[in-house]
């Protein structure tokens, strides 16, 4: 940018941040960075991104700011490339976003370490914020926390960033013991076709809340002192519905019986929470939890969520696809060890480290080295299965690795009504991928990948696969609207671009 441009940017700002009453550093809080960098970027001595101006944008609620980022983002990545070195998962996004609606369940101050700065995060922050609840990055913004106020304004809530996740409806859980009456709007988030809510409000029915359904929202009313008369069956072994019952149980001023739990990663880490909220819980990692509820928690609590296992099988996949030798640090291999036995029986040539402990204590981590291998395809089909089978949200990343080994795969995508469709965007870069049903795909493989310019699709996981295959074309490929994927990984382009890919962010201005 020229320094003609970088002023009268900075003068927007200065104008907008007034306005909004926020000092320098209050806006560099917000922003995750210091009082001197804001009052650089006023005076037009700093350069800055169109991402810094869209952060900005968001945090001075300001359109006259946001203005030269009103298109989405898109990546041109230059391919074919070589991945090399190593890379850190990061923490999971499902666990923070459980942790961060857990956070409701106490009236003392939670502080999340190392928290994943996406959007899927922000839009419950958005949420948080708008009722009450004070958010501050700590550390330079890598840690997280969260101050309630004495009493919640729902009335306040952001209706816009609250439809734009599903995960809103984890509220359900926390928000009956705070209020008798309150309003939730639909839930959003990817599309993956049509995803009942109703084995939620089966379980939570139990614990005294009922919903009704109007106006696209879900009114509840909480009658107090209900309690389940015997144990709660869960009518699908769901991640968000296990921890929904879990977030009911861990204020319920009792013993509760949960089966047919999820045992998954993020459901793990929300046991561990509320463990150090005082909640005693009884067979964390099986399908049937015992919960020892406190009807009042008060306490400050402290916690690291664990690493993602989605992310360390996408940094995998991005290996395989591309035919490299690569590092995969801090891997959560207790959720991975049925995909990596998978892989191996295809003829994945890689090593592990001996495990050692997250930081929370309780999940085993490990280091992966990848190499150059010569798959073939599975004898048996590639299907999900709750854990500890393939992970649901890992099924899309076989198609990319499918496509690169000997022979014909099917793959089974049988939880999601549309999302294997989305897996025939690969043939845009060469892949042959044949739709059987909605359900069902044949990958034949290997693959001459070639560049192609595709829109994202609307779903995280497939999205991220169209982008690892990208990888591997040679060429230049573009990836429009890529705002699913950042709601789902933390700076993945830059991250990627750190061991080796060449991938460039822009948008039409």
């Amino acid at each position: 940018m020229t320094d003609d441009y970088l002023l009268r940017i900075g003068k927007l700002i200065r104008d907008a941040r007034q306005h909004r009453g926020l000092t320098q550093a209050q806006l560099g809080e917000a922003l995750a960075t210091s009082q001197s960098a804001v009052n650089r970027i006023e005076q037009g001595k700093q350069n800055i991104s169109l991402e810094m101006i869209a952060r900005i944008g968001e945090a001075l609620d300001s359109e006259i700011v946001s203005l030269g980022y009103a298109g989405p983002m898109h990546l041109r990545v230059t391919g074919a490339t070589k991945l090399s070195g190593a890379i850190d998962v990061r923490t999971s996004k499902n666990a923070c976003v459980a942790l961060l609606c857990a956070s409701l369940l106490t009236t003392g101050r939670t502080t999340l370490r190392q928290v994943a700065r996406i959007e899927e995060v922000y839009r419950i922050l958005d949420v948080l914020g708008s009722i009450g609840v004070k958010v501050r990055w700590l550390n330079d913004g890598r840690d997280l926390e969260l101050t309630p106020p004495a009493t919640l304004d729902l009335a306040a809530m952001d209706v816009a960033a609250a439809r734009r996740t599903r995960s809103v409806l984890m509220f359900l859980g926390p928000l009956m013991h705070r209020t008798e009456h309150f309003t939730i709007p639909y839930a959003g988030g990817c599309e993956l076709g049509t995803r009942t809510v109703l084995p939620h409000l089966t379980a939570l029915r139990q614990f005294g809340l009922e919903v009704a359904t109007t106006s696209g929202s879900y009114h509840a009313t909480a009658t107090p002192g209900v309690s389940p008369t015997r144990p709660i069956v869960l009518t699908e072994r769901g991640d968000t519905v296990t921890e929904n019952a879990l977030l009911a149980a861990a204020r319920h001023d009792g013993v509760s019986v949960i089966r047919n739990a999820s045992p998954n990663y993020m459901v793990q880490d929300l046991c561990f929470f509320l463990e150090q909220l005082g909640v005693r819980i009884e067979g964390i990692g099986t399908t049937t939890l015992t919960v020892h509820g406190l009807p009042e928690i008060s306490c400050d609590v402290d916690y690291a969520p664990a690493e993602d296992p989605v992310e360390a099988m996408s940094l995998l996949a991005a290996a395989v696809a591309t035919s490299s030798e690569l590092t995969i640090r801090r891997v959560p291999v207790e959720f991975l060890e049925i995909e990596l036995a998978t892989l191996e029986q295809m003829g994945l040539d890689y090593d592990r480290t001996p495990e050692y402990p997250a930081a929370n204590g309780r999940t085993r981590l490990t280091d992966l080295t990848v190499r150059p291998s010569k798959l073939t395809a599975p004898t048996d089909k590639i299907h999900p299965m709750p854990f500890p089978g393939i992970n649901i949200d890992n099924i899309p990343f076989f198609a990319v690795i499918a496509a690169a080994a000997h022979g014909t795969t099917l793959i089974h995508d049988w939880v999601y009504d549309n999302r294997a469709i989305y897996l025939t965007e690969l043939t845009r870069l060469g892949a042959d991928v044949k739709l059987l049903d909605p359900h069902r795909v044949l990958v034949q493989g290997p693959t001459r990948w070639r560049a192609s310019e595709l829109m994202c699709p609307p779903a995280l996981r497939p999205a991220v696969v169209i982008l690892l295959a990208m990888l591997a074309a040679e060429g230049v490929s573009v990836l429009r609207n890529v705002y699913v994927i950042n709601r789902g990984y933390e700076d993945l382009a830059e991250r990627l671009n750190s061991i080796g890919a060449r991938i460039e962010t822009f948008r039409d201005i």
